[in-house]
């Protein structure tokens, strides 16, 4: 049987959203894992996300906590905002209080992704105040740490993106996730897919 996994992510303007296709296919490229794409719930009106500039969402099933425990493995992605996850998928996870009782993503392995406005705006504090939403599941957190060689070392570059997990700088919201940026979200999927793959 094939494990499955699971990328759940909020997007407001498409960085995250691009960060978790290649994370897809960098997981699809395990042999016997199964990779779905999932989005969180919006919580702003269409009015309010015109005036912010958001694009339209990605054709992506949006998820429901009861859908959590069908998956082996569980990648979260999300914008930051002040140094901490966005409100919308803080809202999902405040949503999950019944798998909390239960238990029911205790033992599952889960990752991070995430995208910031600036290289001082939480590639490390967002992933890192998100863990606790792990522990309190009791999820078992799987970090890339350095496995990406030398990518991590990148000097000459702006490159999101920490041994917590892939990561890109929105600036202000022009900036595209670059090519070792996708290169690193590739790495994360296939890196945590064959994690996921050893726990089934």
């Amino acid at each position: 049987m094939a494990s499955k996994v699971y990328i759940v992510y909020y997007s407001m303007y498409g960085h995250v959203a691009r960060l978790a296709e290649e994370m897809k296919k960098g997981a699809a490229s395990v042999e016997g894992v199964e990779v779905k794409l999932w989005q969180v719930p919006e919580t702003l009106p269409e009015e309010v996300l015109g005036k912010m500039g958001a694009p339209p969402k990605k054709d992506v099933p949006v998820i429901t906590p009861a859908e959590l425990p069908e998956a082996d493995g569980l990648l979260f992605g999300f914008p930051t905002r002040f140094g901490m996850m966005a409100a919308q998928f803080k809202a999902f996870m405040d949503a999950t209080g019944g798998l909390w009782r239960t238990q029911a993503l205790a033992g599952k392995p889960a990752g991070i992704f995430y995208s910031t406005g600036s290289q001082g705006g939480g590639q490390e504090t967002t992933p890192l105040t998100s863990i606790t939403q792990l522990v309190h599941h009791g999820m078992i957190f799987v970090p890339i740490g350095y496995t990406f060689g030398a990518g991590m070392f990148e000097m000459e570059k702006v490159k999101g993106g920490t041994p917590y997990g892939a990561g890109t700088f929105a600036g202000d919201g022009s900036r595209q996730p670059t090519e070792l940026e996708l290169e690193l979200a590739f790495h994360q999927g296939q890196h945590f897919a064959a994690i996921v793959k050893k726990f089934k």
